[in-house]
């Protein structure tokens, strides 16, 4: 927003557009409050030179103190990282030396990129460069561009504007707070208008992942793994302005993982997920192989493929059932398996 933009606002048309001005407006040596409603042009207009100097107030340098709070705390919020339409990556090398064998690899929005390879064939080195945005860096020697482009360091050193949001198999909460408190502080410290409803929509989106279902009164300590991985994967994708999300072997999460990852491609994110799950890897809208530390071969997900995705979920759904009724105390029989 430009100066002449800021001009024809007032305190409170602004502080409705950006929350985070009343901090700024409160700690200015003159008084906003009672001429909230009047433009800035008209409020400047009538501060004299004497009130301006007894109160060591600048008007054209708070114009310009207004329109850097502005841009830094957008950055801070992280909102441009939703700006983030794909991701590329250049080749670079496997353990051998090899150079990767493909031109580019492109991920975009809204869609999903599985990752696969036996154990310690180079998946973590894989989402470690394009969380750390490599430029040609590291072991790797691999290169990331956001949006076609070289990024800026801010990519890389800001913590204001981070790339990548995590989700590890392992997630432990060591803070003593209930669920929706937790959420809560999130929420604040992104400066998020009515936190309220997002954690309700977050708490209920958890509790369609979750096989059992949790309360925003419930202590997140008390969680179980699946009910603290679906808090995550709801609140990723919800309140993190990270544009990407990497996921680490989502089929050990006791959740629905269908739902988790139309959840997260629902809110624009960029998903790539390291699996050992076939019907993970064929929801994928393409994956990569991975072999000897470097990318072997991209593969779309074939026409043949998603026939083949339809009878594994049908398996996998009867699998569910009987893992329930298991739970239930009931008996194990073609009956049951048959339903």
């Amino acid at each position: 927003m430009n100066k002449e933009q800021l001009l024809s606002k007032s305190p409170a048309q602004l502080i409705a557009e950006f929350p985070f001005l009343s901090t700024f407006f409160a700690g200015q040596t003159i008084s906003f409050e009672k001429q909230s409603n009047t433009c800035l042009a008209e409020i400047l207009q009538a501060i004299d030179e004497e009130k301006m100097e007894d109160n060591a107030f600048d008007a054209s340098s708070f114009l310009q103190q207004l329109a850097d709070f502005i841009e830094q705390m957008e950055q801070f919020l992280g909102k441009d990282a939703f700006r983030v339409d794909s991701l590329t990556i250049l080749p670079g090398t496997n353990k051998l030396g090899d150079t990767e064998q493909f031109q580019e690899l492109i991920f975009r929005k809204r869609t999903i990129t599985s990752i696969v390879g036996p154990t310690g064939s180079g998946k973590s080195r894989l989402l470690a460069d394009i969380e750390w945005v490599a430029q040609a860096d590291t072991p790797t020697n691999r290169t990331v561009l956001v949006n076609d482009k070289k990024p800026g360091t801010e990519w890389r050193f800001s913590g204001a504007k981070k790339l990548v949001a995590q989700l590890s198999q392992n997630m432990n909460f060591v803070m003593d707070l209930q669920v929706d408190e937790f959420l809560l502080l999130h929420a604040r410290s992104r400066m998020i208008k009515d936190p309220e409803k997002i954690i309700d929509r977050i708490i209920d989106a958890a509790n369609e992942l979750a096989g059992e279902k949790f309360e925003a009164t419930t202590p997140i300590t008390s969680l179980s793994g699946g009910q603290s991985r679906a808090l995550m994967i709801a609140d990723t994708a919800m309140l993190s302005s990270s544009p990407v999300v990497l996921i680490d072997e989502i089929e050990n999460a006791g959740i629905d993982r269908k739902k988790a990852l139309k959840l997260l491609t629902g809110e624009d994110k960029i998903v790539l997920m390291a699996t050992h799950d076939p019907i993970l890897a064929l929801m994928a809208d393409q994956r990569i192989v991975i072999k000897n530390g470097g990318i072997h071969k991209v593969i779309k997900t074939s026409d043949e493929e998603k026939k083949m995705l339809v009878a594994l979920e049908e398996a996998d759904q009867k699998l569910q059932q009987l893992r329930t009724l298991l739970r239930q105390g009931e008996n194990i029989n073609i009956e049951n398996y048959n339903r």
